[in-house]
């Protein structure tokens, strides 16, 4: 059994046994992509007739089934189930099979749209309610039942799967259960030998963590499916012309890449072969009058071994390089997800993606791989003027071709669970946007309306300024004056009783009166009374919370915000509570919830909400701002328990919390200097110094001379100045105790005085005097008599109204006092040591100095 249902995850044909039973050949089948075959089959009948299958799709029967089915076609069904979902809704051809042709014989005989349609509450997840305009929802709720029945090794990553499929008709992600996730990730330790399984799994984990914007660990998991399938890329440049007027080649990105040689696989050099056997949709032309078609790479002239380079890929040509194996295009297409990343450290950039869907682009073995590259092009082409019209048609063509039949079925579902391939109304709904972009806001009306995705609607007449319009169509919606197409057929049938009709409208139902709230806070009437639209929009969303029967975490989410914004902190937090108990992947939600407790100083709630916040959503710097913070905050709790004992500052151990979660957020949040400054604070704290020097010279690049924080500065040179200098080393090596203190600290602090703070700074004298004691400890006698001037040049001595103000006439006596006794200490030492240099002796020059500048402050404030 075990080897049967391997091969059902690789999809693949195999060839039947000698001796075939009635198992093997609906297996035979499902592999072939026959799925009427499969489902009309006596092993399915038998599936069919389990009790409880069709449990709210159709009435109680007088005569309830009793069968039990074989596990393993079960499975078969299942996976039969919800690939012709798949087909029906992502890469068509249309079925030839519907829910009606399933129904056993002694159930009441019911129409395929009032099955559909009964259907759709069960899909609903996480307070997510299911696209409702999705083809046979049905087929694809039974494959779920029949998957959570089965215990068989390989059921957790179909799980996976139908689990991804089914956050394709949500309107926002919602996880898989810890368990179920636990169980898919043990899946590795009974893998079999095959390279390109493991390297699929590790592909469909990265593509879960994508769909929940988990881009970090996603990418993890594409990287290692590229290392378990043995896919060798590289990134480089290479001699190349991007213009029809280009005359000299320059170096442009390219992506060299190679498969590894499979058993029983023959690919020609250069792919022309596979290439003509493939039916795929058309990429079209870019048709610009400047671009070339494709970047024109100059031909690899020199042999692999005349090159110096020790890339294991320099043998490619960058002109013709091999054609790559499909797995290997959906890894490389999988890479390319982050497009709105512009961070190197957790993706690829917009320019680097290009040279990925090129290569893959370059030779088509796949209907889905070629389909998705396009798409991905389409994207990344749609935010320039020269190429996004080509974007646009592309992104209509391919909609349009997916009802056709020009490829097999087979090989369009042959990757489908590798690749991001958006269904159809998502592809509609994505061209709607690109028209709205381009300002064809009533093309993106039409869309939007035939698709019945009101919100969406309601922003275009918004844009159209039409928001009476907006309000009256949702009303209409909400009142039955307009009435939805899934719901045509089955309103008034008898077979439909009220309560069933209430259910199945009622996450829309929620959903609406959010809408509505939406639009009662944004109308006209909001800007001349905004108390009465605030109580019109809260009742709204309270409305919706109602009808969706506690399920609607969009009513509370909005309901928390609004509550927010009137500054109604303790009645918002339970609103996000509610919220985050159905869907907690709302980072934005977490956040705000930890603000309230920050405002009501619940600082270990705060902390806990913030911590939920940056797990969700690494990438938010102001979240692990707000964590450390909150850190440093937590004593307070403490304090005010317990005033006598309470302790005054916080720990050791939160401080030490701060600054990690400081460090974390500045990877995402390099140029906030607000943090920086918060960071160069904490890190002094907890004894990192040389990371506080490193965050003093970010904030002053930032803020320039402002940003300098001298008792910082002071510290750092303190730290320095505690190791014992010995100016007779002989250029005897010191062994730093650590980079934070003594010789370990000394490279970084005179990097931030030389090459940050003292090209900047200009008239603050402790700068001065810090990096005098640094040069004073090094024994440059010249050089600290030097800063020690400077610092009395910028000091009150030097002040306008000294003269007639007696505390700054004080405050200048002492700092000369100082001054004359640093003269007298060094001076004599720094005369030395330009004796030595020099080969003479130059006597009393800093008695001179001294003298010169006591006569000087006597003679300008002897009048006053």
């Amino acid at each position: 059994m075990s080897d049967v249902e391997w091969a059902l995850l690789r999809g693949l044909p195999q060839p039947l046994p000698s001796e075939t039973g009635p198992t093997e050949v609906i297996v035979d089948k499902l592999l072939q992509a026959d799925y009427r075959g499969v489902l009309l089959s006596s092993q399915a009948t038998a599936v069919f007739n389990q009790p409880g299958l069709f449990d709210g799709l159709v009435p109680p029967s007088s005569s309830e089934p009793t069968t039990q089915s074989n596990p393993l076609a079960q499975l078969i069904i299942a996976i039969a189930l919800q690939h012709a979902f798949v087909q029906a809704n992502w890469t068509g051809p249309d079925l030839t099979i519907s829910i009606n042709d399933l129904l056993p014989s002694n159930y009441p005989t019911l129409t395929t749209d009032e099955l559909n349609s009964a259907s759709l509450p069960y899909l609903a997840l996480g307070g997510e309610p299911a696209y409702h305009l999705c083809a046979h929802p049905a087929l694809f709720l039974l494959s779920i039942r029949l998957l959570t029945n089965l215990n068989l090794p390989t059921i957790p990553w179909w799980k996976l799967r139908s689990h991804l499929v089914h956050q394709a008709l949500l309107d926002e992600p919602v996880e898989l259960p810890s368990n179920t996730f636990e169980e898919v990730r043990r899946l590795f330790d009974i893998l079999p030998d095959d390279q390109d399984l493991r390297a699929s799994l590790h592909l469909e984990i990265g593509l879960y963590y994508h769909s929940l914007a988990q881009d970090k660990l996603a990418n993890q998991e594409f990287l290692e499916a590229a290392r378990c399938s043995g896919l060798e890329f590289e990134l480089t440049g290479a001699l190349g012309k991007r213009t029809k007027f280009q005359i000299e080649a320059h170096s442009q990105l390219i992506l060299l890449a190679e498969s590894r040689k499979r058993e029983g696989e023959e690919i020609s050099e250069s792919g022309a072969a596979e290439q003509s056997n493939v039916a795929v949709p058309e990429s079209l032309a870019l048709n610009d009058d400047t671009l070339l078609e494709e970047t024109e790479f100059t031909k690899l002239t020199t042999s692999p071994a005349s090159t110096s380079s020790t890339s294991r890929l320099s043998h490619l040509d960058p002109t013709s390089q091999p054609p790559l194996h499909p797995l290997d295009q959906s890894l490389l297409l999988s890479l390319c997800l982050s497009q709105h990343n512009n961070s190197p450290s957790s993706g690829l950039t917009a320019n680097q993606m290009m040279p990925f869907l090129s290569r893959v682009l370059s030779h088509p073995r796949n209907w889905s791989v070629h389909t998705t590259a396009l798409l991905l092009r389409s994207r990344l082409e749609a935010t320039r003027s020269r190429t996004v019209e080509r974007s646009t048609l592309q992104l209509a063509a391919l909609i349009e071709q997916m009802p056709t039949s020009d490829s097999s079925v087979q090989e369009r579902l042959r990757y489908f669970h590798q690749l991001p391939l958006p269904s159809k109304w998502e592809a509609e709904r994505e061209l709607a946007k690109r028209y709205m972009s381009l300002g064809v806001v009533r093309s993106a009306l039409e869309i939007f309306t035939r698709l019945e995705m009101w919100e969406d609607a309601v922003g275009c007449l918004q844009r159209m300024e039409k928001d009476v319009e907006a309000e009256r169509i949702v009303r209409d919606l909400l009142e039955g004056r307009k009435i939805e197409s899934d719901l045509v057929q089955s309103r008034g049938k008898e077979t439909m009783s009220e309560g069933r009709r209430m259910r199945l409208e009622s996450g829309r139902e929620g959903k609406l009166r959010c809408l509505l709230g939406d639009l009662t806070l944004s109308s006209d009437a909001a800007s001349k009374d905004p108390k009465a639209a605030r109580e019109a929009a809260i009742g709204h969303y309270e409305a919706a919370w109602e009808v969706s029967k506690h399920t609607s975490s969009r009513a509370m989410r909005s309901l928390g915000t609004l509550r927010v914004a009137g500054h109604e902190y303790e009645l918002a937090i339970p609103c996000f509570q509610a919220a985050l108990a159905i869907n907690p992947l709302y980072a934005r939600s977490w956040f705000t919830l930890g603000v309230c407790f920050v405002r009501l100083a619940r600082w270990s709630e705060a902390r806990d909400a913030f911590r939920r916040q940056v797990a969700v959503d690494e990438e938010d710097g102001e979240g692990w701002n707000n964590l450390a913070a909150v850190y440093l905050r937590l004593h307070e709790e403490t304090s005010s328990s317990d005033e006598s004992e309470g302790s005054k500052s916080a720990s050791f151990d939160d401080k030490l919390l701060a600054f990690r979660a400081l460090r974390q957020g500045l990877r995402v949040a390099h140029n906030n200097w607000r943090m920086w400054e918060n960071y160069m604070i904490i890190a002094l704290d907890v004894g990192e110094l040389a990371e506080s020097a490193r965050a003093m010279t970010r904030v002053i690049e930032e803020r320039g001379e402002v940003g300098i924080d001298v008792d910082v500065l002071d510290r750092l040179v303190d730290s320095v100045t505690r190791d014992d200098y010995d100016s007779n080393m002989n250029g005897q090596l010191v062994t730093p105790k650590s980079n934070n203190e003594g010789f370990g600290l000394l490279p970084n602090v005179e990097r931030l005085f030389d090459k940050v703070i003292l090209p900047r700074v200009s008239s603050n004298a402790r700068v001065w005097q810090s990096h005098s004691r640094l040069l004073r400890w090094k024994q440059d006698w010249s050089g600290a008599i030097e800063d020690y001037l400077r610092a009395y040049r910028c000091g009150p001595a030097s002040e306008q109204g000294v003269e007639r103000d007696i505390e700054k006439w004080k405050e200048a006596v002492v700092e000369i006092q100082d001054l004359v006794d640093v003269l007298s200490l060094l001076g004599p030492k720094a005369a030395a040591e330009s004796d030595a240099a020099s080969g003479t002796k130059k006597k009393g020059d800093w008695r001179f100095q001294a003298r010169g500048i006591v006569r000087t402050f006597i003679g300008r404030t002897r009048e006053s």
